[in-house]
């Protein structure tokens, strides 16, 4: 099968990804001020296209950002750039679209920026380690905490992830694959760019605060109920994560990936079923059911 020729669009204007350009006063390379949503496609169908063009607009609010482009015309970008990949409806794509607040003076305040800057990112969809989702990944608690809600709400998801950047790289350090992030009170909150899953006493929980609502998390909710299980959202501190039985983490590229161990601060390790035990196992084929059920009735989406 060809390949697929990664491309972007920066305001409409599509190029190779290599070739793409913006201003080096642009807010979103001088600040991080902007706001971003990333999708896969199955068959040319974005995954969520709805739920992730009202969740752009709600961290858009978030920042008292007024997006210039029309939903339709970012579609409409995000279609062109698709196209240009060459790629066909067995490719599966990765899809990120930012906006940006534009163009502006070196200063915090955003003051009279005219209009907003789209940048728009089409390549192949991530190729995940194999061993991942065989055996699972490793887990580790970083020194770096979540930065406070009331500092910096987690769901606007913007181009500022410094915070996640440091809890990455110091989990990496410690021979782990990703990080679980505490909050200051050493609660759950999320893990570098994905939500996590455990089962505590039987019972599926995923943490109810100080995380992004992802759009995976939400939809595993709604595949889950439909298929007569129960999944919860809850505080979850240490002392329940050291009871916890199974582990796994979802997110738009990921879906469902069970996670084998987790190293706490004092070094000490939790551990899980190779692999995904039961419960993360069922999981992933529920999940891989409803996607298939969701393509089927979104094909009006196709963007190929």
């Amino acid at each position: 099968m060809k390949e697929v020729q990664p491309m972007a669009a920066v305001n409409g204007v599509v190029t190779r990804l290599e070739e793409a350009r913006i201003p080096v006063m642009d807010r979103g390379f001088l600040y991080g001020d902007s706001v971003y949503e990333v999708f896969r496609t199955y068959d040319g169908v974005p995954l969520f296209m709805a739920d992730h063009f009202d969740r752009l607009a709600h961290s858009a609010s978030l920042i008292s950002m007024e997006i210039s482009q029309s939903r339709q015309a970012l579609i409409d970008e995000i279609r062109s750039t698709v196209q240009a990949t060459g790629a066909t409806r067995e490719h599966d794509l990765y899809v990120r679209y930012q906006i940006t607040r534009g163009v502006g003076a070196v200063d915090l305040y955003p003051g009279d920026v005219q209009s907003t800057t789209s940048v728009i990112i089409v390549k192949s969809v991530p190729v995940w380690n194999p061993d991942y989702y065989r055996k699972g990944m490793a887990m580790a608690i970083p020194r770096v905490r979540r930065n406070p809600v009331d500092s910096l709400d987690p769901n606007i998801k913007g181009g500022n992830y410094l915070n996640n950047v440091i809890a990455v790289t110091q989990a990496r350090q410690l021979g782990a694959d990703d990080c679980v992030m505490l909050d200051h009170r050493d609660f759950v909150t999320e893990c570098g760019n994905s939500n996590i899953w455990f089962v505590i006493n039987d019972q599926l929980k995923t943490p109810d605060a100080g995380n992004l609502r992802g759009l995976t998390k939400k939809h595993l909710h709604i595949a889950l109920a439909a298929a007569g299980h129960q999944s919860v959202e809850t505080p979850i501190d240490l002392d329940q994560v050291s009871r916890a039985s199974e582990c796994f983490v979802t997110s738009a590229t990921r879906e469902v990936m069970p996670c084998r161990s987790l190293r706490l601060e004092d070094g000490s390790q939790i551990t899980f079923p190779e692999g995904g035990g039961e419960v993360t196992r069922r999981t992933r084929r529920i999940f891989s059911g409803y996607i298939r059920s969701y393509i089927n009735r979104h094909s009006e989406d196709r963007l190929l």
